[in-house]
């Protein structure tokens, strides 16, 4: 792996720690429904292009930081077929956290852009 593909990798993993997490509690927000992880995925691959970037098991121990920070609730049903779900809805305070994490992603959008107005790649 050459250097630059080595910076890469960092800088898209440190990008991401964040935005997943944002992108969850948008999910959630939207889905007006309890999801479990699975569908959390599949809707991250449908509207969120590379959120993920394709890794599935990133996706449980953020849901899991997200309902330790009291953002998110969960509860277990059994499945028809398989083992239990843990199913994940948004509460009041992740509402409210998401509202304003929405606000400092896209000033910081805005910000970034317009530093990087004019770089040609």
């Amino acid at each position: 792996m050459s250097d630059h593909e080595v910076h890469l990798k960092k800088f898209q993993k440190e990008l991401s720690s964040g935005t997943v997490s944002l992108a969850l509690l948008a999910v959630l927000a939207k889905a007006g429904e309890p999801l479990y992880g699975y569908l959390i995925a599949k809707e991250l691959e449908r509207v969120g292009e590379g959120v993920l970037s394709g890794k599935q098991s990133a996706l449980y121990p953020v849901l899991r930081n997200l309902e330790g920070a009291g953002l998110l609730e969960s509860h277990v049903e059994p499945s028809v077929a398989g083992p239990p779900r843990r199913y994940y809805r948004i509460n009041d305070t992740g509402r409210e956290v998401l509202s304003q994490w929405t606000a400092a992603w896209r000033a910081t959008r805005d910000s970034v852009d317009s530093v990087l107005e004019g770089v040609t790649a």
